[in-house]
């Protein structure tokens, strides 16, 4: 490895939910540097989530939790072959895998506003359907099936 490994920044919790997590989701919907746009998507979706701020953020919270993966491969490369071997995932990147692939998800469908993708995203997510969970039992179940590989973990 060349170098110094990159510092972790710190993220703030945002001002209305004092979520890290809402705050992630934030800066994931923004494009272009349009903070305003995004804290209005994702505050939209969660103000339709529930009227209570706590309870929105719990709920969302908990279909976040559903998304997140708690493996997937990486290629290792051995002896010039390249094998997908099965990881565990950290907190943080499991966290920041969900939230990737709920926005992702919602940008894919096509004729809504955003708010409205990443709302119906967000219930369905909830609920343990959709495609950002598909993107994660995806994830699992390559994982599964190179198990035989892990032995190449370091």
């Amino acid at each position: 490895m060349r170098g110094k490994p990159a510092k972790k920044r710190q993220l703030f919790p945002d001002p209305i939910y004092k979520s890290r997590l809402v705050a992630r989701m934030i800066n994931k919907v923004m494009l272009d540097g349009e903070k305003d746009n995004a804290e209005n998507i994702v505050y939209g979706v969660l103000r339709e989530l529930s009227k209570d701020d706590k309870e929105a953020a719990k709920i969302f919270e908990e279909a976040v939790k559903k998304v997140m993966p708690s493996q997937e491969v990486r290629s290792r490369r051995v002896a010039g072959a390249t094998y997908q071997v099965p990881y565990p995932v950290k907190h943080e990147r499991s966290e920041a895998l969900a939230v990737r692939w709920l926005v992702e998800a919602a940008r894919g469908k096509k004729g809504k506003t955003m708010e409205k993708k990443l709302l119906e995203e967000v219930k369905n997510a909830h609920e343990g359907i959709g495609d950002a969970i598909r993107k994660r039992d995806d994830t699992h179940k390559m994982a599964d099936a190179n198990r035989a590989f892990s032995h190449f973990r370091l």
